[in-house]
Parts: C-alpha cells; structure tokens; sequence
C-alpha cells in the first residue's frame, strides 16, 4: 500500500491500553486498506478481539498451545514455550515479508523476547532489516534500550488506578 518508510512503535508500560493501542491502529490500518497482519505472544488466540480482526480481514497468528505464565512455568515448559514463540515469531516475520504485509504487530513481544522466548538476536536481526514500508507494533512491559533506540514511536501506559487493585477481576470485553 505504502512506499514510506514504515516505523517501530512500542506501547509498553504497567497500564491498562497497550493491547488496545495495537488492535485500534490494526483496525485503522486496515479501513484504509493496508495489509494487517496480528500476532500475539503469550497468549492463545481466546482473547475476545481475534474474531473481529479476522472478520476485518486482518490475518492472525498465534501459539494455540497454552503455557500459562511466565513465573509458573517448569524449565521443560519454559524450553516449549521458547522453542514455540521462537517458531511463532519467526513465522509471522517470514509471512510479513514475503506477503508483503503493510503493518505487523506483536502483542506481548515484550514478555516473550524480555524472557528468551523468542531469540534476542533474531528479532533485533529482523527489526534492523525489515522491508522498508513495513510498520511494526511491539507491546509489552519494560522494552530494554535497545529497542527503544530502534523504535520512532514509543508510548508508555502509566498505571494510576486499575480496578484489579480494588479485587476486581478482569471483566471480559473490557480488559480481556
């Protein structure tokens, strides 16, 4: 769609909205008819979101297999998982490349990469010489600096107050 030069951005931070950043400009992107492609770490693919992604025409990938998080793993679990996302991310990065993908976006890339379950060198690797139209969307919590000096766009979602705190569980639609 684009012969600019697409950019990095990272929406990170312990707020609320770094998710829903990326889906809002996935969905932006594509109502302009740019090429979309979504893929989410370390999670399943249940989050209430994939389904209209996919009927916007959006592609969507993820590990269907469930790991749980990251701190209840057993290290054969965590040796799966990076075996997994390492195969997930270097699947979309291909699939973005050779199907001329306008925007990626990695939801939770952050976990992953930050917890060697995705190779450091390979994902910096990619972002470095990725196409040149080619916009990417990391989310997360604490990119490290070398990715904030890579990225053009970095957001941070600051939490003030979150009903979590209060005992309130996560309400589907809202924050899943």
């Amino acid at each position: 769609m684009g012969s600019a030069k697409g950019c990095l951005h990272i929406y990170c931070g312990d707020g609320k909205g770094k998710t829903t950043a990326a889906m809002g400009l996935a969905v932006r992107a594509a109502g302009n008819g740019m090429k979309v492609l979504v893929s989410q770490c370390m999670k399943n693919g249940c989050s209430c979101e994939v389904s209209m992604l996919e009927k916007l025409g959006i592609t969507y990938c993820c590990c269907r297999e469930k790991f749980g998080f990251f701190w209840n793993m057993t290290e054969e679990q965590k040796e799966k998982a990076a075996e997994a996302y390492t195969a997930l991310f270097e699947k979309v990065c291909q699939k973005a490349v050779e199907e001329a993908y306008d925007l990626l976006v990695i939801d939770e890339f952050m976990s992953a990469y930050n917890h060697g379950m995705i190779d450091q060198k390979k994902a910096l690797d990619f972002l470095l010489h990725r196409p040149e139209g080619l916009e990417v969307v990391l989310t997360g919590r604490e990119p490290g600096e070398e990715l904030l000096k890579l990225a053009d766009y970095v957001t941070e979602m600051k939490k003030i107050k979150h009903p979590f705190d209060q005992g309130i569980p996560a309400r589907k639609g809202i924050e899943m």
